[in-house]
C-alpha cells in the first residue's frame, strides 16, 4: 500500500502520553503530531531519531500531522498500528500470503463475544477462519518481539482465539513486523510472560501462527515475507 501524499521528514523531539510528539520539521518548525500507536514503543522513540510523517488537510483534527515510521539504526520502522488490518486485508485479497488464500469474503471487525472483536474473519463454502492481527515494532538482536508492554488485551484474544478453534473454526494470529531487520519471530517473554504462556496454549490448541515481514520505507508499505517463529 502506498500514502495517499508523500511523506514529511522530520526529527523526534519526545513522545509523551502515548498519543503524543514533539517533532522538528526540516524547516527547523516544531509541532505537535498525533502517535498512532499505545504500546511502548520500545527501541523506536529515541530522540533525534529521523521520521516520516503524513499530514491530514481536515479541520476537525487538533492534530493534522500523523506520525507513520522512525528509522531504527538503517531500518524504517512502521509505527502506525492502523496500517496492519489495512495492509493484510489488501495483501489476503490479492493472494500474496498463500495460508490465507481460498476464501471468498473477508469481513472486518467481527464481534465474537458480548465485549471482544477480532479484526478479520474469512468466509468460504463450510469454513471460517478468525484473524487477530498484532503489529510487531520491536526488534532485539534479529529476533522481533511482541509484545512490547504488556497486553491484557492481547492474551484475551489468544483465549478467544483458542474457543473459536475449539468450536471447530480456523483461528490465526497474525503477527505484522513492521521492519526490515527482523529475522525470526519470538513472544517477549521477558515483558509480558503471561501473553508468552498464552500462546504458546494458544499453538498447542491449534491456533496458528503467522509472522510476516513488511517492507517498510517512506514511497510504500508491503508484505515481504513469511519469518520463522520460535516458542522455545
Amino acid at each position: 500500500m502506498k500514502f495517499s501524499l508523500p511523506l514529511i521528514p522530520g526529527t523526534l523531539i519526545k513522545r509523551y502520553k502515548r498519543f503524543l510528539a514533539d517533532i522538528k520539521l526540516e524547516d527547523g518548525t516544531i509541532i505537535t503530531a498525533h502517535c498512532p500507536n499505545s504500546g511502548s514503543m520500545l527501541t523506536c522513540n529515541t530522540p533525534d531519531s529521523p521520521l516520516m510523517l503524513s499530514y491530514h488537510n481536515n479541520p476537525n483534527r487538533k492534530y493534522p500531522y500523523s506520525w507513520e515510521m522512525v528509522k531504527v539504526n538503517s531500518s524504517w520502522v512502521g509505527i502506525n498500528t492502523m496500517i496492519p488490518n489495512k495492509l493484510v486485508a489488501q495483501s489476503i485479497e490479492e493472494g500474496l500470503i498463500p495460508e490465507l488464500t481460498g476464501y471468498e469474503k473477508i469481513i472486518t471487525e467481527i464481534k465474537v463475544s458480548q465485549h471482544s472483536r477480532l479484526d478479520l474473519m474469512l468466509e468460504k463454502e463450510n469454513e471460517l477462519c478468525y484473524i487477530e492481527i498484532k503489529n510487531v515494532s520491536l526488534v532485539q538482536d534479529g529476533v522481533a518481539r511482541f509484545p512490547d508492554a504488556v497486553t491484557k488485551r492481547g492474551t484475551k484474544h489468544l483465549r478467544e482465539l483458542i474457543k473459536l478453534k475449539e468450536d471447530g473454526n480456523r483461528a490465526v494470529i497474525f503477527f505484522l513486523i513492521q521492519r526490515q531487520d527482523g529475522k525470526h519471530f519470538a513472544p517477549a517473554d521477558n515483558i509480558d510472560p503471561e501473553y508468552g504462556k498464552m500462546l504458546r496454549e494458544a499453538v498447542s490448541k491449534g491456533v496458528e501462527i503467522l509472522p510476516y515481514r513488511a517492507i517498510v520505507n517512506p514511497g510504500k508499505i508491503c508484505i515481504d515475507c513469511r519469518l520463522d517463529f520460535n516458542l522455545s
